[in-house]
């Protein structure tokens, strides 16, 4: 079935649709930053908060003035500048076998070998770095390449299994319901608007269903009335600001 034209697809439609009236189109800087910061920056933002893997990744950014400066370092060195993000054994590991790969592969730190090649084909090539996973690889994909791909975090799997989008039990699962029904030209405002539900609304405890847009059309069974208060906006999206 043509993937356009699904039932699912027209829900996802609707669904985006309902979403801007919300929240209105999200804000998309004009030049995209270069895969290899995308990819590092969404390394950083794994199990935190936006701003504190911002910070870590500025702290990189300003403080070194290349990523081979930032190859050369010690890994201890490379984890007391990114601990503001968590889990600094495990980022830093990953982000100083990414770069010395890339050297010794390519005798350069880019990732401009991937722009050329389909969505699938740079998965895979991402994915074949250690540390690094399917949520990681496609935001590269949508925030660095502009390909209509939504990568699927916590969020975006919590509240698509909640809307009836999917029934899965992990966010690879969702990954793949998702993006074979996906209608062009909409998976940023999609993927951007799903994490402000997830992060505002539609919360693991405790969502505030009566402030949801998707309400009428949601299939969750367990839906939360009796807390309908005024939710926090949380807005700022790291791999827009990268």
């Amino acid at each position: 079935m043509n993937k356009k034209t699904s039932s699912l697809s027209k829900k996802i439609l609707k669904i985006n649709e309902l979403l801007i009236q919300k929240y209105g189109i999200p804000y998309r800087p004009q030049n995209s930053p270069s895969p290899i910061d995308m990819l590092i920056a969404t390394i950083l933002s794994q199990n935190t908060n936006d701003r504190n893997s911002y910070k870590a990744f500025t702290n990189l950014k300003n403080n070194y003035n290349s990523w081979d400066e930032i190859a050369k370092l010690p890994v201890k060195k490379i984890e007391s500048e990114i601990k503001i993000a968590g889990l600094g054994k495990q980022k830093s590991f990953t982000i100083k076998n990414l770069l010395n790969t890339l050297i010794k592969k390519n005798n350069e730190i880019s990732l401009s070998y991937i722009t050329e090649k389909n969505d699938e084909e740079i998965i895979h090539a991402l994915t074949d770095f250690p540390g690094i996973g399917l949520k990681t690889a496609s935001c590269v994909l949508l925030f660095s390449l502009k390909r209509n791909v939504c990568p699927v975090d916590t969020h975006v799997h919590r509240t698509s299994n909640r809307i009836g989008i999917a029934e899965s039990n992990t966010p690879d699962k969702t990954y793949v319901l998702i993006n074979n029904n996906l209608p062009e030209n909409i998976a940023h405002s999609f993927h951007t608007n799903l994490i402000r539900l997830g992060r505002e609304i539609c919360k693991p405890a405790n969502p505030l269903c009566g402030n949801c847009p998707l309400n009428k059309i949601c299939k969750f069974k367990n839906k939360n009335y009796s807390s309908t208060g005024r939710n926090i906006e949380k807005n700022f999206m790291l791999l827009d600001n990268v």
